[in-house]
């Protein structure tokens, strides 16, 4: 397994931003656990108990409980820090699953799982983890995400010293998770993103905004040369040349994917097998058939 992220820079800047505690830059954050709770609002079920792995702040957790849909949430979490007055977290590193075999019926995954190192192995231990029929939502920034950014940080390195290194991490495409849901053994996945537009003054504030977010540049190939005040001013005047708005605000793109999976159970939904079909897809949307309409 390739190591692609340095876990205690990952852990070490996510707390640094939690105790900032700068609330204006969790936007994100907060639009996702919103959309999860809404999610989870719809489905006709309560979950006895449920887990939040890794999710900051907590208000993916607080929101979801919010819904009435679960009797009892526990918090996973790299630090203690991030434990609320009065509530005890689970100490865990962000790519452990610190959970018993079929022990939780619904697991949440706030903006996170795009940091593990083994993404596929995270899968097969939530599912693991869930009681049959037992549910997983998560939101993970996708493909797309920064993209302005990478391009802007990629040309201002190669025109300044003509080479570049990796300085945004990559995020996975919406078909790759849905695959990797699949090849965990969830049952009945749903997946899909959406696209958030947000503007900016400059390159500096969104640049401080990822700071205050615990997500500048954790990944294990990242250069260790300072940087320069130069070319962060350049990579500015191309990020304003090339995402520039008519008003001299620039855009940042943040995609999230939304996925969700079950833990199988013989209860749900399955394919029928090729073949068993008993009517003629015609006949179920009324078609007339070749021979019935002079073969056309």
């Amino acid at each position: 397994m390739d190591i692609l992220f340095d876990q205690a820079l990952v852990a070490a800047r996510r707390e640094g931003a939690f105790r900032k505690g700068d609330t204006s830059a969790a936007f994100l954050l907060d639009l996702a656990a919103r959309e999860l709770a809404e999610r989870l609002a719809v489905v006709e079920r309560r979950f006895a108990d449920a887990v939040e792995l890794h999710g900051g702040t907590g208000v993916a957790g607080r929101e979801a409980l919010a819904t009435g849909k679960i009797d009892n949430l526990v918090r996973v979490e790299t630090s203690s820090l991030f434990a609320c007055p009065g509530e005890t977290v689970t100490v865990a590193p962000l790519d452990d699953v610190p959970l018993e075999p079929a022990s939780v019926n619904l697991v949440l995954s706030p903006l996170s799982l795009h940091l593990a190192n083994d993404i596929p192995g995270t899968l097969v231990r939530i599912r693991r983890a869930l009681k049959p029929d037992g549910l997983f939502m998560a939101a993970i920034p996708g493909a797309g995400t920064l993209s302005e950014l990478r391009d802007v940080l990629l040309a201002a390195e190669a025109e300044l010293t003509g080479g570049a290194s990796p300085r945004v991490i990559p995020f996975a495409d919406v078909r790759d998770i849905g695959a990797l849901l699949q090849r965990a053994g969830f049952a009945l996945p749903v997946v899909d993103v959406e696209s958030h537009t947000v503007r900016y003054d400059s390159l500096f504030p969104l640049m401080r905004d990822l700071r205050a977010m615990g997500m500048t540049n954790p990944l294990t190939g990242r250069s260790r040369m300072p940087v320069s005040r130069r070319f962060f001013l350049r990579a500015a005047e191309l990020y304003a040349e090339r995402y520039g708005d008519p008003d001299g605000r620039i855009r940042a793109t943040f995609s999230i994917i939304y996925a969700s999976g079950w833990a199988p159970h013989e209860s749900q939904q399955k394919p029928l097998k090729p073949g068993s079909a008993k009517m003629r897809l015609a006949d179920a949307l009324r078609v007339p058939r070749n021979d019935e309409d002079g073969g056309r």
